[in-house]
């Protein structure tokens, strides 16, 4: 079974298992979406909605937030004038795996998509190593106060300083060149 789905202001073929790519969606990793503008059904009773398929929807994993290849956008404006442009632009993507198509749903007609299912965010590191530890993420600023880095930085400046004064006292040797005088 197949679907054609709109999102982004573009259409999609999908069927079950299928990775894509499309414009960006405002959603996390690993939440499950459902698309709700399905505009053909395939199959074995192929059905095509005027203008979509009531009661139809694709649920779908986000794998990724990516962007996409850059696209260059040259313009030169007139001849003889020498008026151009270079911009690049990459888009925002996101890439999807679809996960169902479904026939019989009730669906929200008003929304385009919906996010069904978030991903909960778990804490990897306890709070337990953290006391252990007394390192805390909150805590790695004070690692540029630290004294040693500044001295190393003023070392080097101090050593750069001093090779350019070397450079500067050495003198290339002057070649006398002696006036020959014809004297007869």
């Amino acid at each position: 079974m197949y679907a054609v789905f709109k999102t982004g202001g573009k259409q999609y073929k999908v069927k079950s298992g299928d990775i894509l790519s499309v414009e960006k969606l405002v959603a996390d990793l690993g939440d499950k979406v459902r698309f709700n503008e399905i505009l053909a059904l395939g199959g074995d009773n192929p059905l095509i909605g005027t203008p979509l398929v009531d009661g139809a929807c694709v649920e779908a994993e986000i794998l990724n937030q990516a962007k996409g290849k850059k696209v260059i956008h040259f313009v030169k404006r007139r001849r003889k004038h020498s008026s151009q442009r270079k911009k690049g632009h990459r888009q925002d993507l996101t890439i999807l795996k679809v996960l169902d198509i479904k026939s019989d749903q009730k669906v929200n007609e008003e929304a385009s998509f919906e996010i069904v299912r978030k991903v909960t965010k778990n804490s990897k590191v306890s709070t337990s190593k953290i006391a252990e530890t007394g390192k805390d993420k909150k805590a790695s600023p004070s690692k540029a106060i630290n004294p040693e880095i500044k001295t190393k930085s003023v070392n080097s400046t101090k050593k750069t300083a001093d090779v350019k004064k070397n450079v500067e006292k050495k003198v290339t040797p002057k070649k006398n060149i002696e006036k020959t005088s014809n004297k007869k």
